[in-house]
């Protein structure tokens, strides 16, 4: 049984695809990784929330960890990448953004390598494989 003794306050999912924001989900939630898990259908809905949880909105929290779609409509991965250095969200947190995709180019993952936030890139949608390791390799220490 995975239990990290709810760890996490909040995992954002920011993905366009319903199928895989249910599956990830209800992953996270049957290993108890987090509080809270919200979920936005794109970059742009996500920049919002953040920006909101910067500026100390009531009820918005900073999430710990970011799991990050490249391709959506509105604002993919990338814009959602470049507009988050922008706003200078990543000067202020402690956030882990790891990639999930279904289609990895060698390009994109190239590109990748130009954001430090990002830490690494997972195929979709998750595993409990995937999760452990996450757990493991970026918070182990309050664990």
């Amino acid at each position: 049984m995975d239990n990290y003794n709810v760890s996490l306050d909040l995992v954002m999912l920011i993905d366009d695809d319903t199928t895989t924001n249910y599956l990830n989900e209800r992953l996270l939630n049957e290993m108890q990784v987090a509080k809270q898990i919200v979920v936005m259908k794109n970059g742009s809905e996500a920049i919002d929330y953040l920006k909101a949880a910067a500026a100390g909105t009531e009820g918005v929290k900073s999430p710990d960890l970011i799991f990050l779609d490249i391709k959506m409509p509105v604002m993919d991965g990338f814009s959602f990448l470049d507009e988050y250095q922008k706003e200078g969200l990543d000067m202020t947190d402690q956030v882990i953004i790891l990639m999930l995709t279904s289609s990895a180019s060698f390009y994109d993952l190239e590109r990748l390598r130009n954001y430090k936030k990002v830490k690494q890139h997972f195929s979709k949608a998750l595993t409990k494989h995937d999760v452990r390791e996450i757990m493991k390799e970026y918070f182990a220490s309050r664990a």
